[in-house]
């Protein structure tokens, strides 16, 4: 007993083990099936994102149902430390691994090793690489088309618009390049410039952005239009361009945020965002590792989840 208490302690310390309220008593549950005590390392750079935490919160409760022992380790940022902890938990040999919203191509190697190790590998808002068991998310493109027609059309489909985006998180990327392949069918419309979101601190960073913009932009009419490619970017742009009376402007977002769906209700600059599930996103992939470890194959490498466009025509 003493040896095995040893071992968890040096597994949460070598993953990095967050202490989070939220995973509540995931550790030690009694009364559950064959699962009870496997591990599930969750591993993100992102966990300061609230719809990163909500995702990383639904499969703990999940993995609590099960009897699951979960650890969750936030990189910050840091995709190299991403790229160790992973390396650290096929090592500490945990039975599943759950990566949130980040670029599978970048752990290719890793994966291999863990599906060596036969440790199943499981993607939450991330995308999916030979070796990985499953992963679940959103339809990228389709909500970057929902977002970018309902920009253009409040844009009365001319003027210049700004971007915001993330281009090393997975997701983001994808639906940048679908605004820039929708930006080529409307040519009144043309890009002022493209900002990079910094994570940790988005908010901060697009607000600080934006300031700049304004200023440098002073009359109205100088920009139309902002397209950001979630929530964070789209709040911090909101304040600045509140902040600055220049409410001319509008803003979309995707995400379904608490406080981009507040300022939407509110007739501010925001007009519009997509709401993921990020909820169902967790959900599912918890039902993913419960196949695998009854020994049953996924029900599909890539499950997508519904997403819904929010105005605020159809928030009242």
């Amino acid at each position: 007993m003493k040896r095995h208490s040893l071992d968890r302690r040096n597994l949460a310390l070598r993953l990095g083990a967050v202490p989070l309220a939220m995973l509540g008593a995931a550790w030690s549950l009694p009364g559950f099936t064959a699962q009870e005590g496997k591990r599930l390392a969750i591993i993100t750079p992102y966990q300061s994102s609230p719809t990163t935490t909500e995702m990383i919160k639904s499969v703990v409760a999940y993995g609590a149902t099960q009897g699951w022992k979960t650890n969750v380790v936030d990189t910050r940022g840091d995709m190299g430390q991403m790229v160790a902890r992973f390396e650290d938990a096929v090592s500490s040999k945990v039975d599943a691994i759950v990566v949130v919203s980040i670029d599978a191509a970048r752990i290719k190697a890793q994966v291999k090793a863990a599906q060596a190790a036969k440790i199943a590998v499981f993607g939450c808002d991330s995308t999916y690489v030979t070796g990985m068991t499953a992963t679940a998310v959103s339809d990228d493109a389709a909500m970057s088309r929902l977002i970018t027609n309902r920009l253009f059309e409040a844009m009365g489909d001319q003027g210049n618009v700004v971007v915001f985006t993330h281009r090393p998180h997975p997701g983001v990327l994808l639906r940048t390049n679908e605004f820039f392949d929708l930006l080529k069918q409307h040519p009144k419309i043309k890009l002022l410039t493209e900002k990079h979101v910094d994570v940790p601190g988005p908010i901060e960073s697009a607000r600080k952005s934006m300031e700049s913009l304004l200023l440098a932009n002073p009359q109205k009419g100088s920009i139309v239009g902002v397209w950001t490619a979630f929530d964070d970017a789209a709040i911090g742009a909101t304040q600045a361009i509140m902040a600055a009376g220049r409410n001319e402007i509008v803003v979309t977002g995707v995400d379904g945020a608490t406080q981009a769906v507040d300022l939407i209700r509110k007739k501010s600059p925001l007009v519009a965002t997509v709401k993921q599930d990020f909820v169902e996103m967790g959900r599912r992939v918890g039902e993913q590792i419960t196949r695998s470890f009854n020994g049953q194959p996924a029900t599909a490498t890539r499950i997508d989840v519904p997403a819904k466009l929010l105005t605020a025509a159809n928030l009242s």
